[in-house]
């Protein structure tokens, strides 16, 4: 995972703005079939020096992940993502395979093996078939906290909005040849791993602690890292960490989820300073809301949790929702024209399952799928002003004037 230099604790949060880091995890590819190829050492030998300590190997040879320093200004986050997706995609290149930014692998081919590191064999041999296919790959979304009882609370806060995170980031409708009916198929697959669930509603930091303790003496996890929960703690840092979602297939869509996950966790830290009572969600209900996000993506319906009773709701209807809900913190941070342009895109285009569909439809072969994730992962077009938007369409017109924000700090990747 992915590791960098770490800021001071206090300047991870600073009155009303709050750091962002992202890590994304990515598929190699044959360039010719479009199967997963095991070209991980190659493709990091390829990495410019001044690049390796923000791209690593995952669990698979198939996979590599990337990591950006934290900061407050998205755009400076877009040019560090950006270098380093066209940096990885020229190393694997020059190796004879392809990047692709996809949640699972959308054409057939062998199992990769897993990288030679002590602890993935460990997980090989405790959770044996339940170790996914090529693929995988996911989004990963730190935000700063204060410290780590703030931030058990708001993780409490946070319980009833990840759905429709997950919604958006929907992008993995293929998997090893066939469509799978989800939008998202890799939260499916992650699924079946015993850690991996909504976090429960938390008492406490101490109370956090002891369900650690609990899963790592039943043996369900090796160590906290495989504390898998949609939102957690970091081990070591002031940071909330949202994991819920498929890797992105452009920067526009990853820029736009950290965003919005910034201004919910900075909506959740107020409702926590003002003492506002923990929405009570019960827990099969947030699972079923959980299902019909990785279902349905935001094309389809998904679960209101914000009102006295689960309402079923169109998906974009609920990205509305959760917009206005943090407007005030997207106008904090000098976000709101970014994202109102952002959120355009994405409406025009779709998710990225809805794009992949729209290709495979086109030509009925998934390897122009994959060439499209291909040219999709390392694009980096310049942003546009904000578009016209009907007032029910994202509901994001005219919500503030963008201003001014410093620039980032480092911290911790994962």
């Amino acid at each position: 995972m992915i590791s960098s230099t770490v800021a001071p604790a206090a300047a991870l949060h600073r009155p009303g703005e709050l750091t962002v880091g992202v890590e994304e995890e990515f598929l190699l590819v044959d360039p010719v079939s479009g199967a997963a190829v095991p070209a991980v050492a190659e493709v990091l030998e390829q990495i410019p020096p001044e690049l390796r300590g923000q791209v690593q190997r995952e669990f698979q040879t198939s996979q590599i992940e990337i990591g950006s320093p934290p900061g407050l200004d998205l755009r400076a986050l877009r040019r560090t993502l950006g270098t380093l997706r066209t940096a990885v995609s020229d190393a694997a290149a020059r190796v004879g395979a392809r990047l692709i930014a996809v949640g699972t692998a959308p054409v057939a081919g062998p199992q990769p093996d897993v990288v030679d590191d002590p602890r993935f064999h460990r997980i090989v041999e405790r959770y044996g078939m339940l170790v996914p296919g090529p693929g995988n790959n996911g989004l990963h979304v730190h935000v700063g906290v204060p410290d780590p009882e703030t931030g058990v609370q708001v993780l409490n806060h946070l319980r009833p909005w990840l759905p429709v995170l997950q919604a958006a980031t929907a992008n993995s409708p293929f998997f090893q040849g066939a469509d799978t009916g989800y939008a998202s198929w890799r939260s499916m697959m992650w699924e079946r791993w015993p850690a991996v669930a909504p976090a429960p509603r938390l008492r406490s930091h101490a109370h956090y602690l002891q369900l650690v303790d609990d899963l790592l003496t039943t043996g369900i996890i090796l160590d906290e890292g495989m504390l898998y929960w949609y939102a957690r703690l970091s081990a070591h840092y002031p940071t909330v960490e949202v994991r819920l979602g498929d890797v992105c297939p452009s920067l526009d869509d990853t820029i736009l989820l950290a965003a919005l996950t910034r201004a919910l966790v900075g909506a959740a830290l107020d409702a926590v300073e003002q003492d506002r009572p923990v929405p009570k969600v019960e827990h099969h209900v947030l699972v079923a809301a959980h299902w019909r996000a990785a279902h349905d993506g935001l094309e389809g319906v998904g679960v209101d949790l914000t009102g006295p009773s689960p309402a079923v709701r169109p998906g974009w209807h609920l990205l509305r929702r959760l917009v206005e809900t943090v407007r005030p913190h997207l106008d904090r941070h000098g976000d709101v024209a970014l994202v109102n342009s952002l959120l355009g895109r994405l409406r025009s285009r779709g998710t990225g399952a809805a794009r992949q569909r729209a290709v495979h439809a086109a030509s009925g072969d998934l390897r122009d799928v994959v060439e499209f994730l291909a040219e999709q992962t390392r694009s980096r077009s310049v942003l546009p002003a904000p578009p016209h938007m009907a007032a029910d369409d994202v509901g994001t017109h005219d919500v503030g004037a963008a201003s001014t924000t410093p620039d980032g700090r480092r911290q911790e990747g994962q």
